[in-house]
């Protein structure tokens, strides 16, 4: 099979990873405006919405890893799902960043940038 294009493996990771960080994130912390649900049903509904996170993921990983090593695919997915989670809080639970939290993401993005700089 032929990739759509030649950058394929280089772009498939990110869109992937970032409709795949998408739905781990609405899995993870989506069911936090629904208090009164009970744990039992928010449990089986994340791990239901997880599931479209896997069938994404890992194809990003077996794709990307034709031109990415592990490591870098990793970072890529930690970074995502910082610039992700940090939408996701903003806009739908409406929790605001601090300075502190830019901060450490900042943080993490450079170390983020050291392990790309090779």
């Amino acid at each position: 099979m032929h990739p759509p294009f030649p950058l394929w493996p280089w772009v498939a990771p990110v869109v992937l990873l970032t409709f795949s960080n998408l739905f781990m994130t609405i899995a993870w912390y989506g069911h936090l405006k629904f208090k009164s649900t009970a744990l039992a049903i928010v449990i089986v509904a994340s791990w239901a919405i997880a599931f479209f996170e896997y069938c994404l993921a890992v194809p990003a990983n077996r794709i990307g890893h034709q031109v990415y090593s592990a490591a870098e695919l990793k970072t890529m997915q930690e970074v995502i799902t910082l610039i992700v989670f940090a939408g996701f809080s903003a806009f739908y639970l409406k929790e605001p960043l601090g300075w502190n939290h830019l901060a450490g993401f900042a943080l993490i993005a450079g170390g983020a940038a050291i392990i790309f700089r090779a």
